[in-house]
């Protein structure tokens, strides 16, 4: 995978300032084959157009920072029957990995070991593979191609095939309708 990042030199000319491979992947510990392909971060809204340094660089975060943005690739490998049967026990530590060790939902009756949440619309387009996205009621099916709009729901990814599916995500800080987030309150 290689990422282009573009910039200005002293003259005001559009360059092309980064080119390369994305320095921030990390493999999860607790879900083996899970990469994320850090690519891009914003922290303010709008976003600050300036040639600032790599804001990629650092721990890895679940979601955008406030007023921010996220861009990153994730490889979802294959569920595992004994990660089915045993992956909600590793679901702190995945998620204390990737900075937000709140958005993990999974309770004994949940319907998938990864089941969280952000508040956030993350918008997901699958780029090679199939994924299912399992919700608190009911399923959808993606395949290469296929987008998803995920406005703050409790969800998890559940990879059914025998490849690993290569999504793309786009993060955007969000904050929930008064309404929704007493609902979502009350389940807790």
């Amino acid at each position: 995978m290689k990422r282009i990042v573009t910039g200005h030199d002293a003259q005001g000319n559009a360059v092309v300032a980064m080119d390369g491979v994305p320095p921030n992947i990390v493999e999860l510990n607790n879900l083996p084959g899970t990469v994320f392909y850090e690519l891009w971060k914003t922290h303010t809204m709008p976003a600050v157009l300036d040639n600032g340094p790599d804001p990629t660089l650092g721990a890895l975060r679940l979601p955008p920072t406030a007023g921010g943005t996220v861009v990153r690739i994730v490889d979802i490998p294959p569920d595992t029957a004994e990660f089915l049967a045993h992956g909600a026990a590793k679901m702190q530590g995945a998620f204390a990995q990737i900075g937000d060790v709140h958005a993990s939902t999974v309770k004994k009756d949940s319907p998938h070991p990864l089941m969280h949440r952000t508040e956030s619309v993350d918008y997901g387009i699958v780029i090679e593979g199939e994924i299912t996205l399992v919700m608190d009621l009911g399923e959808a099916v993606l395949k290469q191609g296929d987008v998803v709009i995920q406005r703050g729901t409790n969800h998890a990814w559940a990879n059914r095939s025998d490849k690993v599916c290569r999504i793309a995500f786009i993060l955007i800080d969000g904050r929930y309708d008064p309404e929704i987030k007493v609902q979502i309150e009350s389940q807790s």
